[in-house]
């Protein structure tokens, strides 16, 4: 083989496998970036939920159960009569 030629094939060769590992490294690294947006989505979506059944949901509760209305409906999210707000302040003062 003439030396010329074989010195181009093997730069050519050396070429093809610096290629092939640099696409799959961006293969992997996109992967790894979805994983990534997964997770991260998910935690998105699922700290509100958390948070509002672990810290808001028994507030919401116990206020509901303060002025004697019930969960279901929109009735529970309606705007408070000044009569509410005064007797919800007053249950706090005499809670402190």
């Amino acid at each position: 083989m003439d030396p010329e030629l074989k010195r181009m094939l093997d730069e050519t060769h050396a070429l093809v496998k610096d290629n092939h590992r640099m696409l799959r490294a961006i293969r992997r690294d996109q992967w790894i970036g979805l994983i990534g947006k997964i997770i991260i989505w998910a935690i998105v979506l699922a700290l509100p939920l958390y948070l509002y059944q672990q810290y808001l949901g028994p507030l919401v509760s116990k206020f509901s159960t303060l002025y004697g209305t019930s969960m279901p409906g929109t009735g529970s999210f309606s705007i408070p009569t000044s009569a509410e707000l005064q007797k919800l302040i007053d249950s706090y003062k005499v809670g402190k």
